[in-house]
């Protein structure tokens, strides 16, 4: 066997070698699978392992892996390429997995040690990634398996193409057009191998990208096509390579199988033949032990043992709950797991309510009670605090406020949290905030301030009349629940603790929502009253403007809605910002009011913003709001964006401001 392996690896060598010959040298390479003795620049997690995968990713959790071919190609002026090769992105998680891979072709170098993993991929980071700018010199073809608003990102099993930001040119679910031209559905954590193919001609500046299973032939029509001269973003010493990441929750695994490349001209086929496996997916099936071990005598009656045992096996497994002595005092907030199941059809997808950021949430009934409740899977992999959040969970369990939605109870499951609420029958508001179609008749201006006073009464007993201070930590318009009235009700309570219990004590960890971040979050990652201000501020001006807090001002810059409010504000056109659907049908005083309050509540210095009960005396109307004058100098103190240090202010400047009567104004008097 040894011999055979060494005779493999050189007779690979050898066609490696034949291709890299004349006057293509180094221009053309195929690899058929790797080895040890593969020359390529690896970085982060990224290895080669003992059968002959190239694993970008190894399973652990918020790193990033990078392999490249170790010399520079020449890309420049208008040379046409192409690039095959097949991949394979295991998860741990049936259905969930962490974010996806690329490959890369990079004119600025291989050194992405600036670069951030998870949504980023390892490519690039915030300011990098918002600016898109030409300096980035990035051309990639993302595999992504999860989806990212802030990237514009069509769902969590996409195929895109990038161009110095990963906000894709063009994108297209994962799959491929068979010779009917009927679309074939793939997914990206099938465990599957599957091959893609990129094209690009200097020429026409034609980019074209497909894709399809491993054995089938490439189809003739690609997957995602796209226009755009790579000559202005690759130079002359160009690398090519792949780059991967993982999140920060969910555990999966990218490989490399095969991968050619060709310069002006076709790239080289891989030998399907020769590639290394993919690990296998799930536990292997052990329920045909007892039909090789029993004698054969015995068959029949033993076989008749077998399945009973085998259906009350897959029974007690399907139903199989985490319980351990501590929770007993936690009593009747322990769901079991077999209602929950029962009630959700087994979690079908016809009773997916939505996917977000902790997890997936299903629609179900219960059984004995016929209560609707929803139901939100949460994954975990910590022990350590998971007695700590139970407790918590509990505990909020027994808020009980018209503005809050209420959270039942729990249930564990091997890797897995199951969080029981009661079910809210008109879903989230983001979903009528930013849905042309539904807004204009469900989302009149009476309801939206309904909406914000609701969610301020809400914040108030969370934050002064509970029994201790609760802060909420990620207060946005998808985490706003409406009832079958209209009413808005805060959720997602506590969600965020779990990331606390699971991450390194010796590092800070900012939990939020870009967007909403508070500056002061930035510096020193601690969560207060102050900064769930911060973002209902943020909140505030959403609902009534009808923007996401991010906005988009141009093809690569981004905007903050704050910004924007507070612009207007300067040039006396405040009520401009006002959605446009409302169609002029609202009040001019409360809207103003909302605004300006909303501009109150974001200010960068956490102690010039009110607290909770005074804007829910602002609201009611029991106490007028301070006066707020606008001037050109106000906008030195909004922050430009929420993950920049909190040091690009001039802490002197601002307090001679103070004196002016600037920062006064907005602090309410306080």
């Amino acid at each position: 066997m040894k011999c055979m392996r060494f005779f493999l690896t050189h007779l690979l060598c050898l066609g490696l070698s034949l291709l890299s010959t004349g006057g293509d040298a180094q221009e053309r390479f195929v690899y058929s699978g790797f080895s040890s003795a593969t020359n390529l620049t690896l970085d982060g997690v990224a290895g080669v392992t003992a059968d002959g995968k190239l694993e970008l990713t190894n399973g652990t959790l918020q790193r990033k892996g990078h392999a490249f071919y170790p010399a520079p190609l020449r890309f420049s002026p208008n040379r046409s390429f192409s690039a095959s090769f097949v991949f394979g992105i295991l998860s741990d998680h049936a259905g969930l997995s962490a974010h996806g891979m690329a490959f890369v072709v990079s004119g600025a170098g291989v050194d992405f040690s600036a670069a951030l993993p998870s949504g980023y991929l390892g490519l690039l980071n915030v300011t990098s990634n918002n600016n898109g700018s030409s300096s980035n010199r990035l051309f990639a073809v993302e595999l992504d398996t999860m989806q990212n608003d802030e990237f514009g990102d069509l769902n969590d099993n996409h195929l895109g193409v990038d161009v110095n930001s990963l906000r894709s040119l063009q994108s297209y679910s994962a799959g491929y057009f068979d010779d009917n031209g009927e679309f074939r559905n793939l997914t990206l954590i099938s465990g599957e191998a599957m091959q893609v193919w990129v094209e690009y001609d200097g020429e026409s500046t034609q980019i074209n990208v497909t894709m399809a299973p491993l054995n089938v032939a490439k189809p003739a029509r690609p997957l995602v096509s796209a226009k755009y001269d790579l000559s202005t973003v690759l130079t002359d010493a160009s690398y090519v390579g792949f780059s991967a990441a993982t999140g920060g929750t969910l555990r999966s695994r990218h490989y490399v199988l095969g991968w050619s490349f060709g310069m002006d001209g076709p790239a080289p086929a891989i030998d399907i033949g020769a590639l290394p496996k993919l690990p296998p997916v799930g536990p292997k099936d052990r329920s045909r032990v007892l039909e090789i071990v029993l004698p054969l005598a015995t068959a029949a009656f033993l076989l008749a043992v077998g399945a009973v045992l085998f259906v009350l096996v897959r029974r007690h497994r399907r139903y199989a709950e985490l319980l351990e002595d501590w929770e007993d005092e936690f009593g009747p907030h322990r769901f079991m797991y077999k209602d929950l199941f029962h009630a959700t059809e087994g979690f079908k997808s016809s009773h997916l309510l939505g996917i977000g950021g902790f997890g997936r949430v299903y629609k179900g009934v219960l059984p004995v009670s016929k209560s609707e409740i929803a139901v939100k899977r949460v994954s975990h992999g910590s022990k350590q605090g998971m007695k700590e959040f139970i407790a918590e969970v509990v505990s909020l369990g027994r808020l009980q406020h018209r503005n809050l939605v209420q959270l039942h109870g729990y249930c564990r499951r091997k890797g897995e949290l199951l969080l029981v609420y009661e079910n809210m029958s008109n879903g989230s508001l983001d979903k009528y905030l930013h849905a042309n179609d539904q807004a204009p008749h469900k989302l009149d201006w009476v309801n939206r301030f309904r909406i914000i006073k609701g969610i301020a009464s809400g914040l108030v007993y969370l934050h002064h009349e509970w029994e201790k201070v609760v802060i909420h930590r990620d207060i946005k318009a998808s985490n706003v629940l409406l009832d079958d009235e209209m009413n808005g009700r805060l959720g997602d309570f506590g969600l965020a603790r779990l990331y606390d219990h699971g991450s390194d004590p010796l590092t800070t960890h900012v939990v939020g929502t870009i967007g909403y971040i508070a500056p002061e979050l930035g510096r020193n990652g601690k969560a207060s009253p102050l900064t769930d201000i911060f973002a209902f501020g943020v909140f505030m001006l959403e609902v009534t403007c009808g923007q996401r807090p991010v906005k988009q001002g141009g093809r690569y810059n981004q905007v903050l809605l704050v910004d924007w409010v507070l612009q207007h504000w300067q040039n006396g056109s405040l009520l401009d910002t006002v959605d446009i659907r409302l169609q002029g049908n609202y009040d001019a005083n409360e809207a103003s009011l909302v605004l300006k309050l909303g501009l109150l509540c974001t200010h960068p210095f956490s102690n010039a913003r009110p607290r909770m009960h005074q804007i829910m005396q602002y609201l009611d109307g029991d106490m007028p709001l301070p006066e707020m004058v606008p001037t050109h100098q106000i906008s030195d103190m909004v922050v430009p964006f929420q993950t920049e240090e909190f040091h690009r202010y001039d802490t002197a400047n601002l307090l001679s401001k103070a004196s002016n009567g600037t920062i006064s104004s907005l602090s309410g008097g306080r």
